[in-house]
């Protein structure tokens, strides 16, 4: 079973960049496809990136590509989101969750949660 516990979160102007790191907790980490999620106020959770067990695949949704980098290390149980030239629609708390073997982009796929993280970029 996966602990996870996202960091990073924060306030920053439009333009500006944040990095978010999921730090997980069991011994299986790299069995695990992980996946970034968020979910703005009154909006339903949605896919944000993927990325495959060993890192050698990654997915993004269309509007983030070019801007998020999706990353793990393996050797340090953790997972990353760096996000670039942000906007203010990237406002939202930001979570990242585990599913053995592949990546996949429904929340519902997903067997383990972090808490979440705020983001909020002002305009």
């Amino acid at each position: 079973q996966e602990h996870l516990v996202e960091s990073g979160g924060g306030l920053v102007q439009a333009g500006g960049s944040l990095r978010l790191s999921c730090a997980a907790s069991g011994r299986t980490f790299s069995s695990y496809a992980m996946g970034w999620f968020r979910q703005a106020p009154g909006k339903e959770r949605e896919f944000v990136a993927a990325i495959s067990r060993r890192g050698g695949g990654t997915y993004y949704t269309d509007s983030v590509k070019g801007r998020f980098t999706i990353s793990r290390d393996n050797a340090k149980n953790t997972v990353y989101l760096q996000m670039n030239s942000l906007k203010p629609e990237d406002t939202a708390v930001y979570y990242c969750a585990a599913r053995q073997v592949s990546v996949a982009v429904g929340p519902n796929e997903y067997d383990y949660w972090g808490q979440g993280t705020q983001v909020t970029v002002s305009s």
